[in-house]
């Protein structure tokens, strides 16, 4: 693999400063990079429409913290196109490798000796008036929350079609195993092994004490329905987002597309991982 395509947190300097090196890694490696036009115009080279990255590279790699993996994560499922995260950021759950292992890894990954992980990804579906207005994958969770003046409001929740509860909360988080260590984590809910083939959702701040977090198989669709008005609010890892109506329904399924993360330490097991980021054991 020898077509790198790389993305930057281009407002991290360190991130900057790493994209100079590969940069004149890459020569000698007699690599071909691909570099985001907004880095590249930053560090003086020839750079690429983000749009048309996937096209165009064998693998991506990704520079900053875990927002900048998710999003390159939405960018190049479709093509089914490996992702190296090099965490420049801070707790980087799904960042493999840190700056002092990053070319030991590139050289790994040029070779053809690391592993590949596939991650689900979830897909929602927005219907107005039975027709769909918009389509979204994500690969940590999909979120319907309150806008900020909105109070508490009613979510109608249904799964393959049954009725299981209408949520008063603050909202709710449907959330892939990737996703479980972060919103979901921080509202309560469970850490799920990462290629687990299941989804949790959680509530967010539920009125009603009772309402737990549910897992379910990852092949049942999961539909939502609310009346409430004001702001109310769809997002997708915690980025993109987008402004609900009332009687909107969504729908949200396994997406037919994964996440393809490269492993170049497949001795470190994911225990290893949570023990370190979440510190455990730890006075």
């Amino acid at each position: 693999m020898k077509k790198i395509g790389i993305i930057v947190k281009t407002k991290d300097s360190s991130a900057l400063e790493v994209l100079r090196e590969i940069y004149y890694w890459a020569d000698v490696a007699g690599c071909e990079l691909y570099i985001e036009a907004e880095a590249a115009q930053k560090i003086g080279v020839k750079g690429f429409e983000r749009k048309e990255l996937p096209s165009l590279i064998d693998i991506m790699v990704v520079l900053g913290g875990d927002g900048t993996m998710l999003s390159a994560a939405r960018d190049v499922s479709e093509k089914e196109i490996p992702i190296l995260g090099v965490n420049l950021g801070g707790l980087g759950f799904i960042t493999e490798v840190n700056r002092d292992s990053l070319y030991p890894a590139l050289e790994k990954i040029i070779k053809g000796t690391c592993n590949i992980e596939e991650r689900m990804m979830l897909t929602a579906n927005i219907y107005r008036e039975n027709t769909i207005i918009a389509e979204h994958s994500a690969l940590n969770d999909i979120v319907i929350n309150k806008g900020t003046h909105t109070r508490i409001f009613e979510i109608e929740t249904y799964i393959e079609h049954n009725y299981v509860t209408t949520y008063k909360a603050d909202g709710l988080i449907i959330s892939t195993p990737t996703g479980s260590t972060a919103y979901n984590l921080s509202a309560g809910g469970p850490i799920l092994y990462p290629t687990l083939n299941c989804v949790v959702i959680t509530p967010i701040c539920p009125h009603t004490l009772t309402n737990r977090p549910i897992v379910i198989n990852d092949n049942q669709t999961i539909e939502i329905k609310f009346k409430s008005q004001g702001d109310v609010l769809l997002t997708l890892d915690g980025q993109a987002g987008i402004a609900l109506e009332p009687r909107d329904m969504i729908e949200i399924k396994k997406s037919r597309f994964k996440t393809r993360i490269l492993l170049t330490h497949p001795q470190r097991n994911y225990f290893e991982i949570l023990r370190e980021k979440l510190k455990w054991g730890r006075v």
